[in-house]
């Protein structure tokens, strides 16, 4: 604000020198008899034709001036700063000092008045002060110690189970990653025989993978080891009672073998459990011969069990 107004005056200040420079410039002309009268015109071209303004060594010396205050000030408040800081530095070591005096003094007389209760309780010796001080000392040492040592033991404990946490996760997500690579590379085989592989691979892994026992016993079947899939849809089952392909592969399994009654028991299962194989029931090759049965067809074309 201070600027601002420095600057409205200047420019006042300027604007009134360049009239009154004007004026007497106007003066000196209606003064002089033998001049010829100047037009309106010719003293507008006149006063734009200057080349410099008139005013300039007027706020050259203001402008100077107002440096030189301000400069003034700066170093006033410069020093009155300084007196402060100083000042608040004095009385921090004051405070300080006197803290420190008072403390040392409610020290000196609280081992003094720890001596007095000390000898009217009996202790009239300084070896026998020094002896109940040390065993005081030592039982409070034992207790932290022993406090310290079962929290350190407790956070041990935790340690070691987060760490066993820590890495059965990391070696379960190792499995998965290992899992699912072989399950990439078993939808790329096209032969059986190298699905098999792939799904042992996999059940080493994880030996009670029940999906990889269901998918293993669908590719026995197409080599045409029909007792071999059922003993690994058996093994599934074992693992999840529940498990609708396993039943699926039963039925397969029990088709190929001539059992009708007991495929169409294992398909009804199936559906059961899942819904979604009563569409490739119907499109499946290896379920052909129960097409013209009835309960196959009534399988059909029942309704869904509601849960």
């Amino acid at each position: 604000m201070r600027c601002l107004n420095s600057v409205v005056l200047m420019l006042a200040l300027a604007f009134a020198s360049a009239f009154s420079l004007a004026q007497e410039n106007a003066e000196q002309t209606t003064s002089e008899p033998d001049r010829v009268q100047v037009s309106d015109s010719e003293a507008r071209a006149r006063v734009e034709g200057l080349q410099e303004p008139l005013y300039n060594p007027f706020v050259e010396r203001y402008v100077l001036d107002e440096l030189k205050q301000l400069r003034s000030e700066m170093a006033q408040q410069r020093v009155e700063l300084t007196e402060k800081i100083v000042d608040r530095q004095v009385e921090s070591i004051d405070r300080g000092v006197n803290y420190a005096t008072n403390t040392i003094t409610y020290f000196f007389y609280l081992i003094a008045g720890v001596s007095s209760i000390l000898v009217l309780v009996g202790w009239t010796s300084v070896r026998d002060i020094k002896e109940r001080m040390n065993k005081i000392a030592d039982e409070e040492v034992g207790k932290l110690v022993s406090t310290y040592e079962k929290r350190l033991e407790a956070i041990e404990k935790q340690l070691t189970q987060k760490t066993r946490h820590i890495d059965a996760n990391r070696e379960e997500i190792e499995k998965t990653q290992e899992v699912h690579a072989l399950w990439l590379r078993a939808a790329q085989e096209t032969m059986p025989a190298n699905k098999i592989a792939v799904y042992d691979q996999i059940l080493d892994v994880r030996p009670l993978d029940c999906e990889a026992l269901t998918y293993k016993a669908d590719e026995v079947l197409e080599l045409g080891e029909v007792q071999w899939a059922i003993n690994l849809c058996q093994q599934a089952l074992a693992i999840d009672p529940d498990n609708a392909h396993a039943f699926y592969q039963l039925a397969c399994a029990k088709t190929m073998l001539g059992n009708y009654d007991q495929a169409i028991h294992y398909l009804s299962e199936t559906l059961e459990r899942s819904e979604s194989y009563r569409e490739t029931m119907m499109d499946d090759p290896a379920l052909e011969p129960l097409h013209e049965l009835a309960e196959f067809k009534q399988l059909l074309t029942s309704s869904p069990v509601e849960s």
